[in-house]
C-alpha cells in the first residue's frame, strides 16, 4: 500500500514488534477549555502548577528496585552459556521494560491531559543532561522523566492546537511572583515568603512566574507556537498546512533527517 512508508521490526524483552510507519493527516481535536497554566517539574513533586495543583511523583525505578535488584543477583547465580542464565537475563529486562512504559503512559496521560484543558502551557527548558551528571540527584532525574514528558506536550500540543512554550528557568524560584523581588532561599527551604505579603509554596511561586515569562513572550523561540511539532515522536508536522519555522533549530533538524531518509528510499 502506498499509505505504508516504513515497516520496522523491534525487538523487546517480550518479544517482536512490527512497526509501520503510515503517511496520514494529522487532525486536530477540540479543547474543552482554554485555560493557561505554568508547570514547574521537581523531584519532590512531578510537577507543580500555578494554580497550586501537585502532582505526585510515582517514582516508578524506585518502587520497582527491590525486584530489579533481585532478579539482577538470579543472572550470577546461574552458569553462563546455559539456558537458565537466559531466563534470568530475560526475567531482568521485562522489569525494566516495565518501568519505562510506565513512565511513558504516565507522561502521555498527565500531557494530553494539560493540552485539552489549556490553550496555553509553559514549562521550563531545562538542561537534564547536564543535571544528570549530579551523580547524587541522577538516578531520581531519569526516574522522572521529564524530556519524556516534554516530548508529549509537543506531541499533543500539535493535536489540541495548544500553545506550548519553553521559557528559561533562571531565578524562576527566587522571584517573588507577586511584586518581582528576589528572594534569596536555599533548596532546603520550601516556603516561599515575601515583605509583600505574597506566602506561596517555592515550586507554585515558579511556576506563576513561568506562567508570566510564557505570556511575555519570552520563551517564544523555544515553543512550537507557529503549531510546528518538531519532536522526536511525531518528526515534522504542520497541521494547519503552513510552512514550518526555519529559524527553529529542531525544525531544521528534522528537515535535514527527512531529506536524507527520502534520498535513501
Amino acid at each position: 500500500m502506498k499509505s505504508i512508508k516504513r515497516v520496522r521490526l523491534v525487538r523487546k524483552a517480550d518479544g517482536y514488534y512490527c512497526q509501520f510507519a503510515i503517511d496520514i493527516e494529522v487532525k486536530s481535536e477540540s479543547r474543552t477549555a482554554d485555560g493557561e497554566i505554568g508547570l514547574d517539574v521537581g523531584l519532590e513533586f512531578f510537577y507543580s502548577d500555578s494554580n497550586g495543583h501537585h502532582e505526585e511523583n510515582p517514582r516508578f525505578l524506585r518502587q520497582a528496585e527491590k525486584a530489579i535488584k533481585h532478579a539482577q543477583r538470579q543472572i550470577y547465580k546461574k552458569e553462563k552459556g546455559k539456558n537458565q542464565r537466559r531466563i534470568a537475563r530475560l526475567r531482568y529486562a521485562k522489569k525494566h521494560l516495565r518501568v519505562s512504559r510506565q513512565r511513558t503512559e504516565h507522561s502521555k496521560k498527565l500531557a494530553r491531559t494539560l493540552c485539552k484543558l489549556n490553550s496555553l502551557v509553559a514549562y521550563e527548558d531545562l538542561n537534564v543532561k547536564g543535571m544528570v551528571r549530579n551523580y547524587c540527584l541522577a538516578k531520581s532525574i531519569n526516574d522522572v522523566a521529564w524530556t519524556l514528558f516534554r516530548r508529549w506536550l509537543e506531541y499533543f500540543a500539535v493535536k489540541f492546537n495548544t500553545q506550548v512554550v519553553a521559557v528559561n528557568p533562571r531565578m524562576t524560584s527566587q522571584k517573588c511572583s507577586d511584586c518581582g523581588a528576589i528572594v534569596k532561599k536555599s533548596l532546603s527551604t520550601r516556603t516561599h515568603k515575601c515583605n509583600c505579603g505574597c506566602h506561596l509554596q517555592r515550586d507554585v511561586n515558579a511556576a506563576i512566574n513561568i506562567l508570566n515569562l510564557a505570556k511575555a513572550r519570552d520563551g517564544q523561540s523555544r515553543s512550537n507556537a507557529t503549531g510546528v511539532a518538531t519532536s522526536t515522536l511525531v518528526g515534522e508536522t504542520s497541521p494547519e498546512g503552513g510552512s514550518p519555522d526555519l529559524g527553529n533549530w529542531r525544525t531544521r533538524r528534522a528537515q535535514a533527517w527527512l531529506s536524507k531518509w527520502r534520498r535513501r528510499v
